[in-house]
């Protein structure tokens, strides 16, 4: 039988491309398609029409990316992905890990149930709370504010005063604090690794004069190598397991005295710049994750039949 993935990518970029490359190299058959085209269509037997599919339904999602949109759009994109689960369906990564990685405060809240470290943070609607905490934090620490939906560094900024806190209209009357991990610097430096099925594909440093230290921002990824990398896998599996991901970039800051935070768990990570300085492919290691995984899981849709697993086709030499 053979696999049928779906990526959900609403850019043609080359890591989409890439994995459905690896993919069909695999034997699978693959269709790439914004999520915004996939639509509920109570006329169709699934209830779901997607493009490419002639009716029929995938043997796998893997979510590259959602494109920004109204409420409304994303609420309906998300449950896109509900319906698949309801199918019984494999999304990578589900619809609930997505939320729960895009809602920073949710994160922050199961990494911190989960026993990991993390710094003090705080989330709250309007400016009166935000001055409160920021009245009773501040005199231990300067606070990172963060959109509570943001990626690669964009709107953070560091609060070292009342002054510094922005007005409601700002941020969408909420403000997500954050205790700033003191480290040396510059350079500055933190940890990114990248998590499939419940193992450390590769990770890497990113060391930058700014603080917030992404790629897109002029951070220079590095190769890790030496002591650390054990307590960062185990801190990065952990991470990934609180989310409930299926692969994720998991974000980690070591504190000036050599202590690791988790930061953040990304749910549709990039990989050009960890791609740059590790040896291991990435889009390989997904693509034979999610088939190992479909392969190990028998799955026949057909009424009556008996499950049996997927027939995969060795990977053509490169």
């Amino acid at each position: 039988m053979i696999p049928r993935i779906l990526i959900v990518s609403d850019n043609s970029d080359a890591r989409s491309k890439g994995l459905a490359a690896r993919l069909e190299r695999r034997g699978a058959v693959v269709a790439t398609v914004p999520l915004a085209a996939i639509a509920f269509d109570t006329g169709s037997p699934s209830g779901l029409s997607i493009p490419g599919f002639d009716g029929a339904l995938p043997d796998a999602v893997l979510v590259r990316s959602i494109a920004a949109g109204s409420f409304e759009a994303v609420t309906r994109r998300l449950g896109v992905l509900h319906a698949f689960a309801s199918l019984s369906i494999p999304v990578w990564n589900s619809a609930q890990a997505i939320e729960r990685c895009v809602d920073k405060s949710m994160t922050t809240f199961l990494l911190k149930n989960a026993g990991l470290p993390t710094p003090p943070t705080f989330a709250v609607e309007g400016f009166a709370m935000a001055e409160a905490v920021a009245r009773r934090e501040l005199p231990l620490t300067p606070l990172v504010l963060k959109p509570l939906f943001g990626a690669q560094g964009r709107g953070i900024r560091l609060i070292e005063t009342l002054s510094d806190l922005p007005a409601e209209d700002e941020v969408d009357g909420v403000y997500y604090l954050q205790h700033y991990v003191p480290r040396p610097g510059p350079p500055y430096r933190d940890f990114r690794v990248f998590v499939c099925a419940g193992e450390v594909l590769a990770m890497m440093s990113r060391r930058g004069d700014d603080w917030i230290t992404n790629v897109n921002r002029g951070a220079v990824p590095e190769l890790v190598s030496g002591h650390g990398e054990t307590e960062l896998a185990a801190l990065a599996r952990a991470a990934a397991a609180a989310i409930s991901a299926d692969f994720a970039g998991v974000d980690i800051v070591p504190a000036a005295d050599g202590k690791l935070f988790v930061l953040e768990v990304n749910s549709m990570p990039a990989w050009s710049g960890l791609q740059s300085v590790v040896a291991v492919n990435i889009a390989d290691s997904i693509a034979d994750a999610l088939l190992k995984f479909l392969a190990d899981r028998p799955v026949d849709r057909s009424e009556g039949a008996a499950t049996r697993p997927y027939r995969l086709t060795a990977p053509a030499n490169s």
